[in-house]
């Protein structure tokens, strides 16, 4: 994946592979040590179905593996979004 500026992803649009608006990128959890990015902090969007997602509070939570694309929108793998992400908040 090419870089891209974290202060790029400030409020970008995140969609699933098979269209679906998630919402909004509200936060990134990063390991302290290593650097690694770990969760995407998502704002939903008012018509998303949460009930099979990660919540953190109004957030939902998607594993940084579920990203299989940045440009114009974060792009996550469905499935691996809807799955619980590898570290716990």
């Amino acid at each position: 994946m090419a870089k891209v500026f974290a202060k790029n992803l400030t409020n970008k649009q995140v969609m699933a592979t098979d269209g679906t608006e998630l919402g909004v990128l509200n936060n990134i959890v990063m390991e302290n040590k290593t650097g690694e990015l770990e969760n995407l902090i998502i704002k939903p969007d008012i018509g998303l179905d949460t009930s099979k997602y990660q919540k953190d509070g109004q957030y939902i939570v998607v594993s940084f593996d579920a990203v299989s694309a940045i440009k114009d929108y974060i792009v996550v793998d469905k499935l691996m979004a809807k799955s619980l992400p590898r570290n716990n908040l």
